[in-house]
């Protein structure tokens, strides 16, 4: 089960990561389901097209920058949890976070509850 759930992240960060909008569609679709939820501080979303308009905007807000893992993945059933930040060229990491997935039957991520830990002043 380890596996899956590094597997789930792995396709988290490479549609968060995706910066041309038809790779976007292609992982945003690899790595949830269509009927996705995803909830932070800052959005409250549903589907794919939700989903991809919140990773532009991320990507619009912090050009540039990428998601990585922060720390290992957790897991059991059909839940998952991970660190990640959001980080510039030169290292600096302005934002950082922490989210919950839940999983569907074919793997990909249902929903996602996010929490933001460090966000610019």
């Amino acid at each position: 089960m380890t596996t899956q759930y590094h597997t789930v992240a792995d396709r988290y960060f490479a549609a968060w990561n995706a910066t041309d909008e038809a790779v976007r569609a292609k992982a945003v679709a690899e790595a949830f389901t269509d009927d996705v939820t995803y909830t932070d501080p800052l959005a409250d979303v549903a589907g794919h097209a939700g989903l991809a308009a919140v990773i532009a905007g991320a990507h619009g807000q912090f050009p540039g920058f990428v998601f990585r893992p922060l720390g290992d993945v957790d897991g059991h059933h059909d839940i998952a949890r991970f660190g990640w930040e959001l980080v510039s060229g030169d290292g600096a990491a302005p934002v950082a976070g922490f989210d919950v997935v839940r999983l569907a039957e074919d793997g990909r991520i249902r929903s996602v509850s996010g929490f933001l830990d460090r966000v610019p002043a």
